[in-house]
């Protein structure tokens, strides 16, 4: 069922940090595991801190709303373009999007040889959608395809939440032959209905006429914070047998979705698709920062390896993979049952989990409409200080606000 492994051999002459990366990255690699890092600030791709992961092991790279806002609220690396789009008369939606859409475009550059040698299966980078487009199909579909050509680069993928609404939108883009990162996905039902999106889009882009080995998604499951909510309501239940539970339902999610994901990708539908040249769609592990801090700092990588699949990590994750991270070869693939029984172990002692996978969504696309919003927020004042100095201030001095 593989697709192409992929490939994470550091630069001739690393030493070092780099030999380091190179023995536990590539060995995630080998097993089938693309590191891609959950991080992007313009300072990264200036400064070669981009290019030094890269050489280091790492194969793409997703961002969100919140690591942009993060990004635009620290030092003045895009203080230029600011005044620059400030002195244009650009509002501040126009303001966010040439920002961040120069960045990724940026980022693809410099993962082009990387996406090159993987035969475009990795030397991904992601962007994300307006969150606050999260209900309307149409609308998504259409930022979708202004992203994609606006951006114009082959390694792009476009993010697209799996709300009830994004998934004809996933299907809608995928048409329309635009790569595709499916994120905030909690449920396996939802799973489910994403993996057939992804199967419905490609079937419509045969029909169409188009050359489906050039599209590519990912469908990003997020795991910590079901473990978050899920233990929570383990330690308000507070019995011996809840308490045991806890730390455990995040990967028992994972793997029952690479359950699914291994029989949805063994089917006749897929295998029709597949001759005509089309790829997987590979389960992405989403948010794998570990968020207890009694649980093992790389809980989300060592426990969730299994060929196809892609983890994107936060930096300290990532860090915390090279330094102390230690493989167990796949710790997915026959753990089916166990995962099962944990789940059935849930409902046993209490815990929804309809009920969880369902806030969780709800959850998941409200923060990232409320980082957006502070990112507009951010960028808002930025402007207004930039379009005031370069008036020279209403009362005609530095044009700082009082």
């Amino acid at each position: 069922m593989s697709d192409q492994k992929p490939t994470s051999e550091p630069t001739e002459g690393a030493t070092g940090d780099r030999e380091a990366a190179r023995t536990t990255l590539h060995e995630l690699a080998e097993s089938g595991v693309s590191v891609w890092l959950d991080d992007l600030n313009r300072p990264m791709i200036t400064d070669g801190d981009l290019q030094q992961y890269i050489d280091r092991g790492v194969l793409g790279v997703t961002t969100n709303p919140t690591i942009f806002a993060t990004a635009l609220s620290e030092g003045e690396a895009y203080s230029d373009q600011v005044r620059e789009l400030a002195a244009s008369g650009a509002d501040v939606d126009a303001a966010v999007h040439a920002l961040t859409t120069q960045d990724v475009r940026n980022a693809c550059d410099i993962f082009l040889p990387t996406f090159e040698a993987t035969g475009g299966q990795d030397g991904r980078v992601s962007i994300e959608v307006d969150p606050r487009l999260a209900k309307d199909t149409a609308g998504t579909v259409q930022m979708a395809e202004q992203l994609w050509s606006e951006i114009d680069r082959p390694n792009l993928l476009v993010k697209i939440p799996a709300t009830v609404e994004g998934l004809p939108a996933i299907s809608q883009a995928l048409t329309a032959g635009i790569s595709v990162n499916v994120t905030l996905i909690f449920s396996l039902d939802r799973y489910r209905g994403v993996m057939n999106a992804y199967l419905t889009g490609l079937e419509q882009a045969l029909e169409q006429g188009r050359d489906l080995s050039t599209i590519r998604s990912v469908a990003s499951f997020f795991v910590s914070r079901v473990d978050a909510e899920i233990d929570k309501r383990l330690e308000a239940i507070g019995t011996d047998e809840a308490l045991a539970l806890r730390g455990k339902a995040g990967l028992a999610n994972a793997r029952l979705a690479y359950q699914a994901f291994e029989e949805v990708f063994s089917t006749p539908r897929w295998a029709n698709l597949r001759d005509h040249g089309a790829h997987l769609q590979r389960p992405l592990w989403a948010s794998t920062g570990v968020k207890n801090p009694d649980y093992p700092d790389t809980l989300y990588v060592t426990e969730l390896v299994a060929a196809d699949t892609v983890n994107t990590m936060p930096s300290k994750t990532l860090e915390a993979t090279v330094d102390h991270g230690e493989l167990h070869g796949d710790t997915i693939t026959g753990g089916y049952a166990e995962a099962q029984q944990m789940l059935d172990d849930l409902e046993r002692v209490g815990v929804s989990y309809p009920e969880v996978v369902d806030l969780l969504e709800v959850e998941g696309v409200d923060k990232f409409e409320k980082s957006w919003a502070e990112l507009l927020e951010s960028v808002q004042d930025e402007l207004d200080k930039a379009g005031s100095a370069g008036s020279g201030g209403s009362d005609g001095s530095s044009g700082s606000s009082s």
